[in-house]
């Protein structure tokens, strides 16, 4: 009857687990990069990535029908931006950076892939768009439907562009463009006052974007609003926030640094150079987000030009180009890459794995050998855990006779317990303490293979093409020969089943001493919904998984030949010791 009721309570503990995690894991851990790839009839196939609007597909959304980015796009002059990483135009209505195409990265795995769009403009689906302007009183300023004219119709490295309007009481506004090799750009914004009297301006720039970020956002790794204000990341304004302050939206304090976007692999940041900026995040009219920045108020004098300049970082979050960026000037650009605690172990460990990928070619290759480097440093303190897992091992027989001997005196028993640890010098925490210790290590890994835009649609072997997706090679539809796709809590690949098969071999290598049956029966089930758990999670991740568990059962193997339990142990620790009663 025990056992029976053990049982139904191991699988009802171990359901519970597996539909908590699956309601609750998304929300608190960084997720895997959507499907990108899928199995029919034993080859693998790339899916179609949707574009934030579809060709020739008109859509409505907002106070007016959208339409078709091609149409908005060549509906107005423009200047066409054309650098090594960057693909686009500079809206000369409105002076808007809104068309923006990142060249090395792709929408999908497949070899014709069209690049990622970050920007689109205003009047098309998914509109996101930078720009730049003043604030004046008394004063005509230019405004979203001002028309620029432009020194240039082609924005390149060393080949900047300047926009030029002049209001009617001789006020000059410039903008001058210019762009790297890179995501970055720099605005210089000028004003020169030809009138007769003196005039007040401040400068101002903003990011603009009519949908929240389809990349989910948990606590451990931001997305959406994002600034760095005096070297301090600020990550606790999220899309809810925004929604209920409204057009009040929310306010930070005055001081240098940058505001902006940030989504799981994409950054659109402003960062002016030089003095203090007032950051702010709002809902718009139109029911989208803004990010924007104020400068303090200038006075110009008649004949007197003044200026700023603003960089604007558009592109993805690759950490060699962020750096790059901060030591140009840009404070702390990198923690647009949410670390989270473990930031100290988790810089080191990518800079590694970079440096592997670099010599390997392969970003799966390189999981495994930062894998094998890992195991080898933490080899010691896995080792020390096996030692007190075999003293404890080797105690049970004394230990479940204490037990049975003290069994109405609990007291005694726990005082005789404790006696015993001490002649045997043994601890039983001992074999806890390496677990915690190694528990930064392993969550800072699986923060980097998670969020790293490095691992995005990197192939490894066989019909993993993209380690930042789910394995998508599953028996459930007999590895793609029957032509359905199987519902997500199902979509159990061979990486996945592979986390379970070999985490399944480390417990019964390396058994649990002094747990209670429903304790054991729990440990048996659970790998086996790890499985479930692991499935949703990126390819690179379950590699990584599935690698260390290879090298613990190496390890335990070898600790096992050397360290062998006496067959008179095996024995009592498998059958109950019969003892007798204790004498009143």
């Amino acid at each position: 009857m025990n056992d029976n009721r053990n049982m139904v309570l191991a699988i009802f503990l171990s359901a519970l687990v597996l539909l908590g995690w699956t309601f609750l894991g998304p929300k608190l851990l960084p997720t895997a990069a959507p499907q990108t790839q899928q199995v029919r009839d034993g080859k693998t196939h790339a899916l179609p990535q949707p574009d934030s609007s579809p060709a020739g597909v008109p859509a409505a959304g907002g106070p007016t029908a959208l339409k078709v980015r091609a149409d908005v796009l060549g509906s107005t002059p423009r200047v066409k931006i054309e650098t090594p990483s960057l693909l686009g135009s500079i809206n000369l209505v409105g002076a808007r950076i809104d068309d923006l195409r990142l060249l090395r990265q792709r929408e999908s795995i497949a070899p014709n892939s069209a690049p990622v769009r970050l920007l689109s403009p205003a009047g098309a689906p998914g509109a996101y768009f930078a720009g730049f302007g003043w604030l004046g009183d008394n004063v005509a300023v230019p405004g979203p439907e001002t028309l620029w004219q432009a020194s240039s119709r082609h924005l390149a490295p060393g080949q900047p562009v300047t926009l030029s309007w002049t209001n009617p009481a001789g006020l000059k506004f410039e903008q001058t463009f210019k762009v790297d090799d890179g995501y970055l750009f720099w605005v210089d914004q000028r004003v020169t006052n030809a009138g007769g009297a003196p005039v007040q301006v401040r400068f101002y720039g903003f990011a603009n974007r009519s949908h929240q970020s389809a990349d989910p956002s948990s606590w451990t790794n931001h997305v959406g609003p994002i600034s760095v204000i005096d070297g301090k990341a600020n990550y606790s304004t999220k899309w809810e926030t925004l929604d209920k302050a409204g057009a009040a939206g929310e306010t930070g304090t005055a001081g240098t640094g940058w505001v902006g976007f940030t989504e799981k692999y994409w950054l659109t940041a402003l960062a002016p150079t030089s003095g203090d900026i007032v950051p702010s995040f709002r809902r718009t009219p139109t029911g989208g987000y803004q990010a924007d920045y104020a400068g303090p108020g200038v006075t110009i004098a008649p004949g007197q030009t003044v200026s700023s300049q603003t960089r604007l970082f558009a592109g993805a979050k690759e950490k060699a180009v962020l750096d790059r960026y901060e030591d140009a000037g840009i404070t702390k650009l990198s923690k647009s890459i949410d670390w989270g605690w473990f930031e100290f172990f988790m810089r080191p460990i990518f800079g590694l794995l970079r440096w592997l990928f670099a010599v390997t070619g392969n970003f799966g290759v390189a999981i495994i050998c930062l894998t094998f480097i890992v195991r080898a440093i933490m080899f010691p303190i896995a080792q020390r855990q096996f030692q007190s897992t075999l003293g404890m091992r080797r105690v049970q027989p004394k230990l479940k006779a204490l037990q049975a001997r003290y069994k109405d005196d609990k007291p005694r028993q726990q005082q005789e317990v404790m006696k015993l640890y001490k002649e045997e010098k043994i601890n039983p925490a001992a074999g806890c303490l390496p677990i915690f210790l190694q528990i930064p290590v392993f969550y800072a890994l699986y923060k980097v293979l998670m969020v790293a835009v490095e691992m995005r649609h990197q192939p490894f072997a066989g019909w993993i093409h993209d380690l930042s997706a789910p394995d998508p090679m599953t028996p459930v539809n007999l590895f793609g020969l029957l032509h359905f796709t199987p519902p997500h809590l199902l979509a159990i690949g061979i990486l996945p089943i592979l986390v379970g098969a070999t985490q399944w071999m480390t417990i019964k290598m390396n058994p649990a001493t002094g747990v209670d049956p429903a304790q054991q029966q729990i440990m048996a089930l659970m790998p086996w919904f790890l499985v479930f758990v692991m499935a949703p999670f990126a390819a690179g991740l379950q590699l990584y998984w599935v690698t260390n568990n290879l090298l613990t059962l190496a390890q335990q193997s070898w600790f096992n030949h050397k360290h062998p339990v006496d067959a008179a142990t095996a024995v009592v620790d498998a059958k109950p010791v019969a003892t007798k009663p204790a004498k009143p």
